[in-house]
Formats: structure tokens, sequence, C-alpha cells
């Protein structure tokens, strides 16, 4: 009675969160993005991802309170910087490099993106976590590639297409499956590089 009184409801809370193993939790994050991918954002339910996963909505909301919460911790668990790593050794061929990779994750984070459209404009918590999940990690790291082809000398700090180089490799992932139907996949995002992105830095 004594051990009960003493603990405080962030105590009892932190105890119940800890019975979901990190194994658990993961399938929760990815069952609810996967459905918020095929059936958009509105029509993904708390109901809906306990019956997908097999337990208790009540497990769901004494773990997140709310479907925007869910969303947003699913996001930020699942954040990953696809483009860590690449370092050939040339600005050119990182840069393709990079392209193909980002060809090959864009469908999925694509409509992940588009089906979170409207529901990021009203939830600023869901907006931040997208952005931290999907968006801010990428950007960075391609600036790191562009920052290290500044200091091997083959672009010059001031050439003013560098600062356009994210808007423009992230800008076309987007705009492909609205402009032809299509997803910009790993050969497209390539040729668009070397057609569009490699000539406005001098790099062939």
């Amino acid at each position: 009675m004594t051990s009960q009184a003493a603990d405080g409801p962030e105590t009892v809370a932190a105890s119940r969160r800890s019975k979901i193993t990190r194994e658990r939790e993961q399938e929760f994050f990815d069952a609810v993005l996967e459905q918020v991918r095929a059936c958009g954002y509105d029509s993904v339910t708390m109901e809906g991802v306990a019956a997908t996963t097999r337990c208790s909505k009540a497990t769901l909301y004494r773990q997140w309170k709310t479907k925007p919460q869910f969303v947003a911790a699913a996001l930020r668990a699942s954040r990953q910087t696809r483009f860590d790593g690449i370092d050939t050794g040339t600005l050119a061929d990182d840069l393709r490099e990079a392209a193909r990779v980002a060809g090959a994750w864009s469908a999925k984070d694509t409509r992940l993106l588009q089906a979170l459209g409207h529901a990021v404009m009203e939830d600023p918590e869901l907006k931040k976590a997208l952005r931290e999940a999907l968006i801010d990690p990428e950007i960075d790291a391609l600036r790191q590639i562009l920052k290290r082809g500044v200091e091997r000398g083959e672009v010059a700090a001031d050439n003013p297409a560098l600062e356009y180089i994210p808007a423009q490799i992230f800008g076309v992932l987007r705009a492909r499956p609205v402009l032809e139907g299509e997803d910009a996949d790993p050969e497209y995002i390539v040729r668009f590089v070397e057609a569009a992105v490699l000539p406005t830095l001098g790099l062939t």
C-alpha cells in the first residue's frame, strides 16, 4: 500500500510502458505507417492497428494517447539516413549513388508523404516528426556530400547551384508521380542527376 502511494502517475506510466518490448513496439510502428501508406491518414484508427497487430486497443491508447502522437512516434522511430556512408571519392559519383539510393525508397516514402499531406498541416507535432524522420536527415547528409566536393576542390564554394541541389533531387522525387504517374525509380533519378544536376556544378 505504501509502495503504491509513493508511485506517482509518471512512475506508473513508465511501468506500463516497460511491458512492451522494443520489438513489439516496432511492430506497432510498422503497422501504423503501413496503414497510413495504404489507406491514408484519415482512415487509420487505433482499433485497426490493434486488430492488425493482435493487441488490445487499450494497449495502444495507454502507450500513445492519440493517433497523432502514435504516428509521430512511429515516424521518429523510423528515422534513418540512407545517404550515410556514401563516399566514392568524387562528387559526381557520390551524387549518382545518392540518386540510386533515393530512387530505391522513393515510392514508399512518397506514398507516406502524400498520405500525411493534409494531416501535417493541421498538427505541428506530426509535421515536426515528419521532418525529423524523412526530410532533415537526408538533406543534411546530402549537404555533407556537397561540402566534401567543395573541400576536394571539385566545385567552387560560391557556386550558386549548390544551395538548390537538395531541392532539385527531392523535388523530382515528389513531382514525377504527380506529373507522369510513375515513381522516380533509381534509373530515372540517376538520369536526372546526370542531365540536370551535374552540369550546373560543372561536373560530368
